[in-house]
């Protein structure tokens, strides 16, 4: 596999502030369990000095479990805001990378409630679900008739094997925040990514296989098709997908 994985790298470093957020939390804890433990050493039948000794004691720990507490708490705050925070720029996909795509003939676009034989084995056209899904990734793959149907509005549905390397899988769960007017993209698994393929990745009567997965290309591909189906719904009315 070779992949550039440059767009959005989410490497173990940048887990270490919710991995720290998890350390002081346990080191709050123990602290805690250690000042509970100390003051019910502190009894009546201790000497004066060793009371004071043990409540001192005792105090100090609160007050380090609490600073802890905290200080873990903001951490983790710090962690999850970065991704709050997160801008999904449809310029950055602007890579002009090269890529090779397949124009594939038009089978119509007509709605039914029927299942239907499509003529291609990954369809990009057809006649469709009159219901679509939403945006983001899918664990498991719906059907085609309702996946045809987010073509036609201009949606970008990437394909992929079940069982892809974690950074691919990593990679699309990144792309699937892009939105461009009321069309966004879909990360799907699929049993028909032929075997020399890494992904597949679809727009309305477009296709392009990546051999070698390349989110450069899967980059320049939805900047270039995305919004570019026969029906643009106004984001304000498709919400995320799923409303048709």
């Amino acid at each position: 596999m070779n992949e550039h994985m440059g767009l959005h790298q989410q490497s173990g470093s940048s887990y270490f502030l919710l991995y720290t957020a998890g350390i002081i939390l346990l080191l709050a804890i123990m602290s805690y369990w250690y000042a509970a433990k100390w003051n019910k050493e502190n009894t009546s039948r201790l000497k004066k000095d060793q009371k004071a000794a043990i409540k001192q004691k005792t105090k100090k720990m609160r007050v380090a479990a609490h600073l802890l507490l905290s200080l873990s708490v903001i951490v983790a705050i710090i962690h999850f805001a970065k991704d709050l925070g997160k801008e999904y720029d449809m310029n950055s996909l602007n890579v002009e990378a090269a890529i090779e795509v397949t124009d594939d003939k038009y089978y119509g676009a007509e709605h039914s409630d029927e299942p239907v034989k499509y003529e291609m084995k990954i369809p990009t056209s057809g006649t469709h679900s009159p219901h679509d899904l939403k945006f983001g990734f899918y664990k498991e793959m719906p059907s085609y008739e309702m996946l045809v149907h987010n073509l036609e509005h201009g949606d970008i549905i990437i394909y992929y094997h079940a069982d892809a390397d974690p950074k691919i899988i990593e990679q699309l769960n990144y792309f699937v925040n892009f939105r461009e007017a009321g069309a966004g993209i879909l990360a799907v698994p699929n049993g028909d990514i032929p075997a020399d393929k890494d992904v597949v990745v679809t727009a309305w009567t477009k296709t392009m296989g990546l051999s070698d997965y390349d989110d450069q290309k899967i980059a320049t591909f939805i900047y270039k098709y995305i919004n570019e189906g026969p029906e643009k719904i106004p984001a304000s009315i498709r919400r995320g997908g799923g409303t048709m």
